[in-house]
């Protein structure tokens, strides 16, 4: 992209971002009502103000998804565009709920340190409006090229933040001596995280699936097709943690929570095995992690040096911390330009 396409881009970026305020305000003014409202608790303006700037963040994604790379599936067999437009649907949702989240930890944190403020209309809505516009313009921005380490990223954030709100509203303050599935027991908070991680882990499988087959070409395809697979299963059973709370149903949400852990796994070694070459970086991490991930278990178990809350804690920032690793790598080798397939689908070549 050249300089003028990027000053162009950034041009259109400050557009939504005034756009999106403009509208987060008006649509605030109008929904908070006269009445003047805590930013916390009964009637408060939290959580209105938050599902405005998430629809707004939404659209915003979806606008400039349809800008910037709607004739990027033309030249698509009718499997890859519909796995591409899947993926961009996926991701509104995503970018919608991570919006609304941030808003409502936000909202958490000032109310804490402003405590008895209490804002009427034009007040709250103001405030709505720049958390539509921040939420906007981080979403419109994600549209015009949105890449795997990007998502990645996304993800990530999203975990921190839902994870960090469940925390601040837990029923229960002493959730921590047990498990992080005591967060879900009468939280939607960290069950719907949960819920949206899952959707974004396949997401992100099925950008890693575009990376590969941009690096492999078609030759690769059924193999490729068992690694979008196996991350698809990934944050199906993740999204299971999320809709089985422990409180409710505990052994349908032990075998999720398992199902997860495996399957991540699973997924890990075929995306491992499917890179030419496995970079060094990569295969440097993937040992260091299992043997950090060993080491956490046997002081967990035998020694019993730490909760179960921390051993979760440890896994989960691994894995992470692996997958950062990973899209790194790829965003390396992967090409930047799209890579339409040449087979009608995953297991036939297109027929002349």
């Amino acid at each position: 992209m050249d300089q003028d396409a990027r000053l162009r881009g950034e041009t259109a970026a400050v557009w939504a971002t005034v756009i999106c305020f403009v509208l987060g305000t008006i649509a605030g003014i109008l929904l908070l009502g006269p009445a003047a409202r805590p930013l916390t608790g009964t009637e408060a303006l939290a959580m209105p103000a938050a599902v405005i700037a998430g629809v707004i963040a939404a659209a915003a994604f979806l606008t400039s998804t349809l800008m910037h790379r709607r004739g990027e599936t033309a030249p698509m067999p009718r499997w890859q565009a519909v796995v591409s437009d899947l993926s961009s649907i996926a991701l509104t949702v995503a970018f919608g709920a991570v919006t609304m989240m941030g808003v409502l930890l936000t909202a958490e944190v000032l109310a804490a340190g402003l405590q008895g403020l209490q804002l009427a209309a034009i007040g709250g809505g103001l405030l709505t409006g720049v958390a539509s516009a921040v939420g906007g313009r981080f979403a419109f921005g994600a549209g015009v090229d949105l890449r795997t380490v990007d998502l990645a990223a996304l993800l990530f954030g999203f975990l921190v933040i839902g994870t960090l709100f469940a925390m601040v509203t837990a029923a229960d303050p002493r959730w921590w001596e047990e498990n992080f599935s005591q967060l879900g027991s009468g939280s939607w908070a960290f069950n719907g995280t949960l819920l949206v991680a899952g959707l974004l882990v396949a997401t992100v499988g099925s950008y890693i699936g575009r990376d590969l087959h941009r690096l492999l070409g078609d030759a690769a395809l059924p193999r490729l097709a068992v690694v979008v697979g196996a991350w698809a299963a990934t944050g199906v059973a993740l999204a299971a943690v999320g809709l089985l709370p422990l409180h409710r149903v505990p052994l349908p949400h032990d075998i999720a929570a398992f199902a997860t852990l495996v399957l991540f796994a699973v997924a890990a070694a075929t995306t491992v095995a499917s890179i030419p070459g496995l970079p060094r970086a990569l295969l440097i991490t993937s040992i260091g992690v299992s043997l950090l991930l060993a080491v956490a278990i046997v002081l967990w178990i035998p020694f019993g040096l730490y909760s179960t809350t921390a051993v979760e804690a440890i896994v989960v920032g691994l894995g992470l911390l692996w997958m950062a690793t990973l899209v790194r790598v790829l965003a390396i080798l992967t090409p930047d330009t799209s890579r339409p397939s040449a087979r009608t689908s995953l297991m036939r070549p297109r027929h002349a």
